[in-house]
């Protein structure tokens, strides 16, 4: 059974674009649809100075995940960096629990020397 990841997107003092927005979420259900343990995204986007800061947040099951950028000029660079900074984190951790679980297999079985 498949179940949609919910995303929210928080526009905080700064003007909702909606191409922006939309760009977002599809990036969002994309890393979704790669990491099926995913549940809910959520990116804060505001102002900072001159420029624009975003946080971002991943939780699933046993997965929680945080990210953050500022000093890029717009909100889409930002929060497309919070995006690629996230799924490097996510690709991390699931490798970490594939991998060990290899490991673990491996150490109970082990190669026979002829």
């Amino acid at each position: 059974m498949s179940r949609e990841a919910s995303v929210l997107i928080h526009w905080k003092g700064v003007e909702n674009e909606q191409e922006v927005h939309d760009h977002l979420a599809e990036r969002c259900h994309h890393i979704a649809a790669e990491f099926p343990e995913t549940r809910h995204y959520e990116l804060s986007i505001e102002p900072s100075g001159r420029d624009v800061k975003c946080h971002g947040h991943v939780n699933g099951k046993r997965t929680q995940v945080a990210a953050h950028c500022h000093g890029l000029p717009t909100a889409r660079q930002n929060a497309d960096s919070v995006l690629e900074k996230l799924e490097r984190e996510l690709r991390k951790e699931h490798d970490k629990r594939i991998f060990s679980q290899r490991r673990r297999a491996q150490k109970g079985n082990p190669k026979r020397a002829y």
